[in-house]
């Protein structure tokens, strides 16, 4: 019996991401509505937004980076389909660790760092406005100094107010040097990313 043999381009769309419009890569699907898309593309997508790109489903109300997972099978399907997809993705991921600029000279950027999901949410929605982007992607070696940094330039609109800022998790104010690595071994290690923290104006003690 012989094989019926199928044209690449007429499978493309269930190999392909609907955000960035080429191959998966990372394959990740939504556990919503099962729609699949590049990791990286998926991740960016859901800082802004909590809904499916495709098909506008509500994935999470303020938590929605929870509903994703890994679609290892998916992903084998493109490798196999796709000549050299994998080897390229494989050359690519290695030329950019190689000659990224996130080395010891620049301590401002930790990609190459473990990443955790921070959700930072207003504790005093009528004194110190809602950040629009609430769920950040970090370096875990990122410190509660920098959140107050980034909270203070989207409240105040300069980072020279950082001090004005609290920042808190359960209820607990942190010590500015805590790394979020720390935060989560310590106090919140029984619960799922991301991380919630909650800030508001500085409070005198």
């Amino acid at each position: 019996m012989m094989e019926k043999r199928v044209k690449l381009k007429k499978v493309n769309p269930c190999i392909t991401c609907g955000l960035c419009k080429g191959y998966l890569v990372e394959a990740t699907t939504i556990t919503e509505c099962l729609h699949t898309f590049c990791r990286s593309c998926l991740v960016k997508f859901l800082l802004e937004n909590n809904t499916c790109p495709r098909c506008g489903i509500l994935i999470h109300q303020s938590h929605p980076l929870n509903y994703i997972s890994h679609d290892r099978t998916m992903q084998d399907i493109v490798y196999k389909l796709v000549p050299n997809l994998q080897e390229t993705y494989e050359d690519d991921k290695k030329n950019i660790e190689k000659n990224s600029p996130d080395k010891e000279d620049n301590n401002d950027y930790h990609r190459l760092d473990e990443q955790v999901n921070v959700c930072l949410e207003c504790l005093e929605i009528n004194v110190l406005k809602s950040l629009k982007r609430k769920i950040l992607r970090l370096s875990s070696q990122a410190t509660v100094t920098h959140l107050k940094k980034f909270v203070a330039l989207k409240v105040f609109g300069t980072i020279d107010r950082y001090k004005d800022i609290d920042i808190l998790c359960n209820n607990e104010l942190l010590g500015k040097d805590h790394m979020l690595k720390f935060i989560i071994a310590t106090r919140w290690r029984l619960a799922d990313e991301p991380l919630l923290l909650h800030y508001r104006k500085r409070m005198e003690l």
